[in-house]
């Protein structure tokens, strides 16, 4: 592995459901891997609306972002994953409450998500080295 290369650990997040880190830094760039809505405390998918979903991820975006000295000023792009397009105002308004700074952005609709989960996201943020 790259010295550069270093893996993020995020207690506060759900812990990874496969061989993978909960992200990855390199240099000053963070690689988020993606988030579902899974309830860190017990494993669980949040059940609910996407809207609730929605705000699930965002938490456990933060505690990632978080563990990696960083915030959601410092995300410079997101790959959002929706089950059902029809759902997309609804994830919309509550993504547009937390990603002020409006980072470049892909949404795509996928057939299944994890768990049964209605949406993912993934990121690139940037930090102070």
């Amino acid at each position: 592995m790259n010295p550069e290369m270093r893996p993020v650990t995020a207690p506060k997040a759900p812990a990874a459901l496969g061989p993978y880190s909960a992200a990855m830094a390199y240099g000053n760039l963070l690689f988020l891997s993606g988030q579902t809505p899974v309830d860190p405390a017990t494993g669980d998918l949040v059940p609910g609306s996407i809207e609730e979903q929605t705000e699930r991820v965002i938490q456990n975006l933060t505690a990632v972002l978080e563990a990696a000295g960083a915030s959601f000023d410092q995300v410079i792009k997101t790959t959002c994953f929706l089950t059902d397009m029809a759902n997309f105002a609804a994830f919309n308004a509550v993504y547009a409450r937390h990603f002020t700074s409006k980072p470049a952005r892909s949404t795509v609709a996928v057939k299944a998500l994890p768990k049964g989960a209605e949406v993912e996201i993934e990121l690139i943020a940037w930090r102070e080295a």
